[in-house]
């Protein structure tokens, strides 16, 4: 086994621990809670979790999904997460290597998992998260491929473009698409990523978003005319463009 696999290990356990933690997020942020006070509870009858009932994945395979007080249902969402993260951040330290440029993917990374849940539960995308993490973008710059001016101009960039797509569709239409939490969304990709990578983002985003409503209203999941939560669709447009920007949308958009 070579060191970098080693390594690679290591990302994906540490991933799993700050998927366990990203959990947290999803659940409490949009409900007004606090990250620190109390610690993990139940979300059905609120009783703390012991230590030994909180190991990533293990845990609720152990306890087959539900709560070892009140025998509730845990969703299956929690060791979704917790995997998704790991493997993440393996990802991160693969395609990056174990630089700081990987430390970065993988924050931008838990940006995007954290946003992408808490829209398709909740349709939001809060401010608490979107506008720290357009600073924490900017700060990182160093750290991230692009120069702070792309990253500046990717934030603006991003934010303009989603408005002007959202007083477009309302003065055609005279109703709200889109809302403000998806253009602070926009404007944090671009922040890490640069104006290409939000580009790519944006464009992933919208066909994604585009092909999977409709294979929702085909199947009749979905009825014409209902909101999708886009900003799960540019969080899938994040993390691809994260790991194509180089690759992909830097030579595509020169020209070669």
């Amino acid at each position: 086994m070579t060191l970098l696999l080693v390594i690679e290990f290591y990302a994906l356990l540490v991933g799993l621990v700050v998927g366990s933690f990203l959990n947290v997020v999803i659940h409490r942020v949009p409900r007004g809670g606090s990250l620190v006070r109390p610690g993990s509870t139940c979300p059905g009858c609120d009783t703390a979790i012991r230590w030994y009932d909180n190991i990533p994945l293990l845990s609720w395979a152990v306890l087959r999904g539900r709560c070892r007080q009140c025998g509730e249902p845990i969703s299956v969402r929690y060791p979704l997460i917790e995997a998704l993260t790991g493997v993440v951040f393996a990802a991160c330290v693969a395609h990056f290597g174990p630089t700081g440029a990987a430390a970065a993917a993988a924050l931008f990374c838990c940006l995007m998992i954290a946003l992408a849940a808490i829209d398709l539960e909740h349709f939001i995308l809060p401010d608490k998260i979107t506008l720290p993490g357009i600073a924490v973008g900017w700060l990182l710059q160093p750290w991230l491929a692009g120069t702070l001016l792309d990253a500046i101009v990717g934030a603006l960039t991003g934010a303009g473009m989603l408005i002007l797509v959202i007083n477009g569709w309302y003065w055609w239409r005279q109703e709200e698409g889109m809302g403000l939490g998806d253009v602070n969304m926009l404007a944090l990709i671009g922040a890490f990523l640069g104006w290409q990578g939000m580009l790519g983002a944006f464009l992933f985003a919208a066909v994604a978003g585009a092909l999977g409503g409709l294979a929702l209203v085909l199947t009749r999941r979905l009825e014409l005319g209902s909101k999708l939560p886009f900003g799960f669709f540019l969080a899938l447009g994040g993390v691809v463009a994260l790991f194509a920007r180089e690759s992909w949308i830097l030579p595509y958009l020169r020209g070669s």
